[in-house]
């Protein structure tokens, strides 16, 4: 399996005219006249756009491998719709304000408790940025690994107000991956945020796991940077399921035993309780997992569809 087969990276689908467009429809005619116009635009890509087609096959075939050719074309539809809604909703938290949102974070008390710093770890599952929005409360700088370029023109929530609290961006393409500014971080008892579903480069280590009936790549870095910081994991997840309503949930806390080192065996047992949550999450909402990329790289040709 060769990791750097379909290197991800951050590029978004779609326009600067077509972002511009539905932040637009949501300053002036809200939630549903941008819902309204994304039904259109969702079936055309499901349909028409060849690349959507390829990034979106790997999963649906894993989630729905006995589905057919239209039968898959539907679940396509529904994926993007799904997104599409969600990147909505997150444009709306920065656009309109948190109060637009109806965000129940029922472990709120949980993460408080936890009076030292503590590394987030979530995925490009549900609504993911408007659980980070939750954030906002605690008392505590929030720092974020991502990756980011000249060609991600989609704004994350905190980028449409300047109001909003600051998160600073920990850049994983630079020396060492931003592990010296991550455990700085953690020894401030910050919290940072990381992707437990990507890997950022070709020099980021990752595993292979069990994953939807095949071998999936994952990274172990948060895991790592866990037990040289002795700082816990707290894996969180958020799902939309109305229009206005989202539900956070702490899935659980990982406490990674201290001096593991550099053998990434050592950490499998721990990679497997986060993709085991993962798994548990996408089964009761199979419509929201937005990981766009050929987690599993096998040498398979895709159809023309």
């Amino acid at each position: 399996m060769n990791p750097n087969k379909n290197k991800w990276d951050s590029k978004s689908h779609g326009t600067q005219f077509g972002h511009n467009f539905f932040y637009f429809a949501i300053r002036f005619g809200g939630r549903k006249a941008a819902y309204f116009f994304l039904y259109f635009i969702a079936f055309n890509y499901a349909i028409l756009f060849p690349s959507i087609i390829k990034k979106t096959n790997p999963y649906l075939k894993k989630q729905f491998p006995h589905a057919g050719f239209f039968q898959r074309a539907m679940h396509r539809y529904l994926l993007i719709l799904n997104f599409g809604r969600i990147l909505i909703d997150r444009a709306i938290v920065g656009i309109l304000g948190p109060q637009s949102i109806n965000a129940n974070f029922c472990d709120y008390e949980k993460m408080k408790a936890i009076e030292s710093g503590f590394i987030l770890l979530i995925c490009h599952a549900g609504g993911w940025q408007v659980a980070m929005s939750a954030l906002d409360v605690l008392d505590k700088q929030v720092n974020f690994l991502m990756l980011r370029d000249e060609k991600d023109i989609d704004k994350h929530y905190y980028e449409h107000n300047e109001t909003a609290n600051k998160i600073n961006i920990i850049n994983p393409d630079q020396f060492l991956g931003g592990s010296i500014e991550i455990l700085t971080a953690l020894k401030n008892d910050e919290v940072v945020c990381m992707m437990g579903d990507r890997i950022f480069s070709e020099n980021e280590r990752s595993m292979e796991m069990d994953f939807l009936n095949g071998k999936a790549l994952f990274p172990f870095s948060a895991f790592k940077m866990s037990s040289i910081s002795q700082k816990p994991i707290v894996v969180l997840y958020s799902y939309k399921q109305g229009p206005c309503e989202y539900e956070a949930y702490i899935s659980t806390i990982i406490h990674v035993p201290p001096k593991l080192g550099k053998h990434q065996e050592k950490y499998r047992p721990y990679v497997e309780i986060f993709v085991n949550s993962l798994e548990s999450f996408i089964k009761d909402h199979p419509y929201q997992l937005f990981n766009f990329f050929d987690m599993w790289h096998e040498n398979h040709e895709e159809p023309n569809e």
